[in-house]
């Protein structure tokens, strides 16, 4: 099992003024410590589990450039885009410059969004639910379009493409993996396994009810179920001396033994730098062996 960073939380005790050095120490003894990927939200506005919307938000894919630029092989990616927030021509244009840029470590994180308060503040669009999976279906196809041979046009619903032109192309091959977030078992899992490379779930007591929905999905389209890494999001909290890395390591390895492949998360207070050297030493290689 792989485990991955997620840092939602900008708002350091240093402020603004030092989060660039902030960041940098993050990621890279992220990296140094066998992190295997590091996301950023797809968010203006702080979220309400993490801290009151006017806490510090930094924007995903301009951070993700900075992120980029200060590692060299930890996979990087927001979790999870709001496919309205970008028009899809160039959302795909955005994450082949992080492809490129970050010598192909980069993945397309996306979802159908959620914060409605955050969209109607900023004057975002929030189309009604029915219409956002419309056009997250429509952001899929255009993606998959741009990163083929196929330039040609796009005709959907809610999208025109007149040219869907991408140079240069990515240099993941075939294409920058797609995690899809979300476990809505009619729509959202049927996208994972029509179109992605990825899931991610939460864990509980419906995650092997989820992951059974995705494999009927993945009969129904033909898809080999094995080939979509399955990844959950929870709290990564070691405790301050490494007192609670023993149970976290169980939890760990009880997601695995259901095919979980990547655990990916918060770790409090990550600016201390010392949560995440614990990980790195007492869970990051005990999970690889799950």
């Amino acid at each position: 099992m792989k485990i991955g960073l997620h840092i939602a939380d900008f708002t350091c005790p240093s402020g603004p003024p030092a989060l660039a050095e902030d960041l940098t120490r993050i990621v890279t003894t992220a990296e140094d410590t066998g992190f295997a990927r590091v996301s950023v939200m797809d968010h203006l506005w702080q979220i309400s589990v993490v801290g009151p919307p006017e806490h510090e938000m930094l924007e995903a894919y301009t951070t993700l450039g900075y992120l980029a630029a200060r590692t060299s092989r930890v996979e990087i990616l927001a979790w999870v885009t709001a496919v309205t927030y970008r028009e899809p021509g160039l959302l795909a244009k955005i994450v082949s410059t992080l492809d490129v840029l970050s010598g192909g470590r980069a993945w397309l994180g996306i979802g159908a969004g959620w914060y409605e308060q955050e969209a109607r503040g900023l004057g975002l669009p929030f189309p009604p639910t029915a219409e956002r999976f419309e056009r997250l279906e429509e952001a899929l196809q255009i993606c998959l379009q741009m990163w083929s041979d196929d330039d040609g046009p796009y005709h959907g619903r809610h999208y025109r493409l007149g040219r869907t032109l991408n140079s240069p192309q990515p240099l993941s091959r075939p294409h920058p993996p797609i995690l899809i977030g979300g476990g809505g078992e009619k729509k959202t899992l049927r996208f994972v396994a029509r179109y992605a490379q990825a899931c991610n779930l939460f864990p509980g007591p419906e995650l092997e009810h989820k992951l059974d929905v995705l494999r009927r999905h993945c009969d129904a389209e033909g898809r080999d179920y094995d080939e979509i890494e399955k990844t959950v999001m929870l709290p990564l909290d070691p405790g301050a001396d490494g007192e609670r890395s023993g149970p976290l390591l169980g939890q760990l390895q009880k997601l695995a033994e259901l095919g979980v492949a990547e655990a990916h998360g918060i770790v409090p207070e990550v600016y201390r730098i010392a949560p995440l050297e614990i990980l790195g030493r007492d869970v990051i290689p005990a999970a690889a062996q799950f």
